[in-house]
């Protein structure tokens, strides 16, 4: 698994891990019961602040895709495996979205407002 930030971007750091980890659960590379690497070796390969790592962490528990467990870690939980099933309707709607000329945070708040 590789986590990639941009140091460059305008996006908090925790929000570009949160967003790597996310991407792999949606491309199936990270499935149910794999690990993540720790929050420590994630930090120190990308040269962050090891709470800005757990901070995206927790966000991603907060969004149930993966478990946080003392002395286990960070495991990609069950409920991630519908993610990856919805890979492709996600992407056509994205695509189709970008051909109508709506952007990505455009879609993202007409995601939401639907949800609520």
């Amino acid at each position: 698994m590789l986590i990639r930030i941009d140091a460059e971007s305008s996006r908090p750091l925790f929000e570009q891990v949160a967003s790597s980890v996310r991407g792999d659960i949606l491309a199936g590379r990270l499935v149910p019961g794999d690990r993540l690497p720790s929050a420590r070796e994630v930090a120190e390969a990308l040269d962050i602040n090891l709470h800005t790592v757990l901070r995206a962490y927790q966000q991603l528990r907060d969004e149930a895709l993966i478990d946080l467990r003392r002395g286990r870690g960070a495991v990609v939980s069950a409920s991630a495996a519908p993610l990856a099933e919805l890979a492709s309707d996600v992407s056509a709607l994205v695509h189709r979205a970008a051909t109508l000329g709506i952007t990505p945070a455009t879609l993202a708040a007409l995601v939401t407002e639907i949800e609520s």
